[in-house]
């Protein structure tokens, strides 16, 4: 029998070990996959918004040649009504500074042949026009005033130009509006693939943690079965005790190790994913900012699509990769805490119960004077010889989920006691909380496992921790609960540890 129990365990940590490396290869390529997109989506959003930057550069040189070249015109028309010199310094301005604005059109329209051929188009326009508005000053400040205003009347070859410069700049408008159209096109469609990209490696990635720890929780229940029919199998033997203690504890110290090495190597993809996902929140920054340009400046090209996919959709995506990420990292963090705790090295040495008991009272004092609850300690109390600090965590969880879980009707009293039976020490806790439901008096020292409404924050690894402990410590820890009327944790200890492998101490 027991060789067969052996064999059962070595054929399942072969299978629990090769399905996590099965796991952990889909998530090192997931997010090998979500690292490819992200590159590739920082790349393409920044080639975007550089082409957004230059479409509006040329959209904004446009405007002010335009507009200097109409000033110039009216200013002109202005100073043949009136020679005043405000006009001519209005003139003036305007025509010194529409050469630098053809001129950084030209460059700026260099990688696109068309708009490059009407913007020298605007520049000999504006030489024309230029050429007009000085020979118009030069009649008037030679004394030929009714000449230029004639000149003017009969034959206005200004507005002609200026009607040729307003068709221009609004063709190379048009083209641009298109450019940006198509551009804005493409950044929403690079955005959609990448949280597409993302959303399925994070979901890919949640999906590995929780298989592997439903896994881990398998392999630690074919751990307790195994565990317990070694010790049928030995009961009264006293020979073959310390043989099948020792075979148990090769396992245990083996699913420890397994569940420190998954977790430990499932953090490092995780942090990955969670770095991933603060780039993605910083870059939506960015591309919000361009959508409230777009539809500060121009409303009409902003579609709701558009506007919807940059304001809410990927923020809220990333919202929910990071939920589902913190949420890996807290279980992963207790798998952690459970291996590093199931390492540690026990240390029996003469305990006081009473004097234990009385310093974790004190520690809770505050939180049972806000509830106007008490702990109750029923003395005397028998002297142990156990590992102290592995005592106090299995009775201080104990009596924090008395309080914790108390019942909303009455104010929480934690009564302890303790008796000695056959060289055993029985340590009771009871309490008049919201009690638990038959079905779950065994499911609460499962990992991961809580019974009830879950109205308190917990990761469902406390009374899995306690049970472990007490396994350690030659001990069982068993829940007597009615429901609605409160529960009962007994701890059953040997009066003195008999250490890990079985030899006193």
């Amino acid at each position: 029998m027991r060789a067969r129990i052996g064999r059962t365990l070595r054929i399942t940590n072969e299978r629990v070990g090769r399905a996590v490396l099965v796991f952990m290869a889909i998530g090192f390529a997931a997010l090998i996959v979500a690292g490819a997109a992200a590159v590739n989506m920082v790349s393409r959003n920044q080639a975007h918004v550089d082409a957004v930057t230059h479409t509006y550069a040329v959209g904004n040189l446009l405007a002010e040649f335009q507009a200097y070249s109409e000033r110039a015109e009216t200013a002109r028309r202005g100073f043949l009504l009136d020679s005043q010199s405000d006009y001519l310094r209005t003139m003036s301005t305007a025509l010194n500074a529409l050469p630098t604005r053809t001129q950084a059109l030209i460059e700026l329209t260099s990688d696109n042949p068309a708009q490059q051929r009407r913007a020298r188009q605007l520049a000999d326009l504006s030489g024309q026009h230029g050429t007009l508005l000085r020979r118009t000053v030069a009649l008037v400040a030679r004394g030929d005033r009714d000449e230029a205003v004639l000149a003017f009347r009969d034959r206005d070859e200004g507005l002609p130009l200026i009607a040729a410069i307003r068709r221009i700049s609004a063709d190379m408008a048009a083209v641009e509006d298109q450019l940006l159209a198509e551009r804005e096109a493409g950044q929403r469609s690079s955005v959609a693939n990448f949280f597409i990209i993302v959303s399925v490696a994070g979901a890919l990635l949640v999906i590995m943690a929780m298989a592997s720890l439903l896994l881990m929780r398998r392999y630690g229940r074919d751990l307790n079965r195994s565990r317990d029919e070694l010790a049928l199998l030995n009961r009264g033997l006293e020979s073959a005790v310390a043989e099948r203690t020792a075979d148990l504890q090769r396992a245990n110290d083996e699913i420890q190790r397994f569940a420190y090495i998954v977790s430990h190597d499932l953090r490092s993809p995780l942090v990955n994913v969670m770095g991933f996902t603060a780039e993605l929140e910083a870059a939506t920054k960015p591309l919000a900012e361009l959508v409230d340009r777009v539809e500060a400046e121009a409303p009409a090209m902003l579609t709701e699509d558009a506007a919807n996919a940059a304001r809410e959709d990927l923020p809220e995506a990333a919202g929910f990769i990071r939920s589902s990420t913190q949420k890996m990292d807290r279980l992963i963090n207790a798998i952690l805490q459970l291996s590093r705790e199931g390492r540690r090295v026990l240390s029996p040495e003469p305990v006081d119960l009473v004097s234990l008991l009385d310093g974790i009272r004190d520690t809770l004092a505050h939180r049972t004077d806000e509830l106007d609850g008490e702990i109750r300690i029923v003395e005397p109390m028998p002297q142990l010889v156990h590992d102290r600090l592995a005592l106090e965590q299995i009775l201080a969880n104990l009596i924090e989920n008395a309080i914790k879980y108390r019942s909303p009707e009455r104010p929480p009293l934690v009564t302890i006691s303790a008796r000695k039976e056959r060289g055993r020490v029985i340590v009771d806790v009871a309490d008049n909380g919201r009690g638990i439901e038959a079905k779950d008096h065994q499911r609460i020292f499962d990992l991961f496992r809580r019974s009830g409404a879950q109205t308190e924050p917990g990761e469902g690894i406390g009374l899995a921790h306690v049970r472990a402990l007490a396994y350690r410590m030659g001990g069982t820890i068993e829940c007597a609960s009615e429901f609605g009327r409160g529960s009962t944790f007994s701890l059953s200890l040997p009066a003195t540890s008999q250490g890990e492998k079985g030899e006193a101490r």
